[in-house]
C-alpha cells in the first residue's frame, strides 16, 4: 500500500512538473514580430472578417461574415461590429476600448462579462474575456483566449478558443481585410 501511495504522489509530481513546462505562448513571445501592430491604426475606419467556428472535433459549425466600422478619440476606440451568419441570422456587437501604458487594453461590450483585457506585443494581439452566448434560449458564459496577428497593413488573422470550466469548447477563425481608401 506505501508503495502505491509513493508511486501515485511520484506520478502526480512528475504530471505537475511537465504540466507545468507546457506553459503556453505569451504577447512577449512575439515582440520581435513584424509588421508591428497599432491597434489605433488598424482598427481605424472600415473592415471586412470572414470567418468560422468549428467545435471540439474540428467540424466547420458555423460560418460568417463581420462589417466593421472603427473609431477612435485620443486612447479610446469604438469597434462597431456587424455579424451575418450563413444561416441568415444577424448580429451586432460594439466594443469600446481603452489603450492603457505598457501595450495593455480593456474593452466592454454589452454582451461581454465584466472587462476584456489585452496586451499588444510586436504583430501580436491577446485578448481574454468572457462572452454571454446565447444557444437555443440559454445563455452561457464562455471564454475567450483570442490571438490576433497582423500579417501586412491590410491583412490580420485571427484564432480563439472558446472554453467552459476550462474545457475547449471549439475555436474561432477570423481573416479581416482593412477596406482600401
Amino acid at each position: 500500500m506505501k508503495r502505491r501511495l509513493t508511486l501515485a504522489l511520484a506520478a502526480t509530481a512528475l504530471a505537475a512538473v511537465v504540466l507545468g513546462g507546457c506553459a503556453g505562448p505569451t504577447p512577449a513571445d512575439y515582440a520581435a514580430e513584424t509588421p508591428v501592430l497599432d491597434l489605433k491604426t488598424y482598427f481605424n475606419g472600415d473592415l471586412v472578417a470572414h470567418g468560422l467556428f468549428t467545435d471540439r472535433s474540428g467540424k466547420v459549425v458555423r460560418r460568417f461574415t463581420v462589417v466593421m466600422v472603427c473609431t477612435w478619440s485620443g486612447n479610446e476606440g469604438v469597434l462597431d461590429e456587424d455579424f451575418t451568419y450563413s444561416d441568415g441570422e444577424k448580429q451586432r456587437r460594439v466594443w469600446r476600448l481603452k489603450k492603457r501604458p505598457d501595450g495593455h487594453y480593456t474593452g466592454t461590450a454589452d454582451d461581454v462579462k465584466g472587462e476584456a483585457q489585452g496586451q499588444v506585443a510586436g504583430n501580436t494581439f491577446r485578448w481574454g474575456y468572457t462572452l454571454n452566448l446565447p444557444v437555443d434560449g440559454k445563455v452561457y458564459e464562455v471564454q475567450f483566449d483570442d490571438w490576433m496577428y497582423l500579417m501586412d497593413d491590410r491583412v490580420m488573422l485571427n484564432k480563439a478558443v472558446m472554453s467552459k470550466f476550462g474545457f475547449k469548447l471549439g475555436e474561432v477563425t477570423l481573416s479581416f481585410v482593412k477596406r482600401a481608401g
